[in-house]
């Protein structure tokens, strides 16, 4: 691929889940809520990273062909009641359904919103998510997130890192891949928008799984840029 030329970016390609929200926070203060109200006896942030450990073999199993396609709020739902399970959970529909939606309504990070709106001046702002549509239209909203879009992996019916999903972001946007710059804090993410033509930025969040997780490092991919923040990102990019 060609050196990094900053001024060839029309559309910054932004993924959420740990990237620009902490899900770990959020998840794990919601569902030590429903576990306190229930009487159930689960530590919530043990809880959280598990479920969360659930997230990318669910959906591979959608890739692989041995699910049908289902939105996410589907996949979380069949791996919640499966770690309940485990754990021996008794937990009403009531609760359930809560924890589900708990995905919809996290926190930003505190430098999401600033470093978004910087880069809001110069580009078209755009949310790729594996989160479904409505999920993401609530979180952004919620969030006070300033995205121009919301690109659901939903509206491609495959989940990132196929290449399908990066593919129907572009394309909907009437841009080419070289013209995007896909941040995220993942490595599967970074490599999977790099397969399509994308530029890339690795955004560094060591504690998105919480002050004992082990997140993805930028060692472990190769990116034309590295951040720890929104507003380096904004600062790199001269805005």
């Amino acid at each position: 691929m060609s050196e990094f030329d900053p001024t060839a970016i029309q559309v910054l390609a932004c993924d959420i889940f740990g990237t620009t929200v902490d899900w770990f926070t959020g998840v794990s203060e919601q569902a030590a809520d429903v576990f306190r109200t229930a009487g159930v006896d689960l530590d919530a942030e043990v809880f959280a990273n598990e479920w969360r450990d659930m997230y990318v073999p669910a959906m591979q199993r959608v890739t692989n062909g041995e699910r049908a396609w289902v939105y996410l709020d589907i996949l979380h739902r069949e791996s919640l009641d499966q770690l309940l399970d485990r754990h021996g959970a008794a937990l009403d529909e009531a609760a359930r359904k809560r924890l589900v939606r708990a995905w919809h309504l996290l926190p930003a990070w505190p430098d999401s919103v600033e470093g978004l709106a910087r880069l809001s001046d110069r580009y078209t702002l755009a949310a790729v998510s594996n989160g479904g549509f409505a999920l993401l239209t609530r979180l952004v909203k919620a969030a006070g997130l300033p995205f121009d879009c919301i690109l659901s992996a939903e509206l491609a019916q495959a989940y990132k890192p196929e290449p399908q999903v990066y593919r129907t972001a572009t394309g909907l946007l009437d841009v080419e891949p070289a013209q995007v710059l896909m941040v995220a804090a993942h490595a599967w993410d970074i490599y999977g928008a790099h397969g399509v033509g994308m530029r890339t930025a690795f955004l560094e969040r060591p504690l998105e799984k919480g002050p004992d997780g082990k997140a993805d490092r930028a060692a472990d991919t190769q990116s034309d840029l590295t951040v720890t923040s929104f507003t380096e990102l904004a600062e790199t990019l001269g805005c």
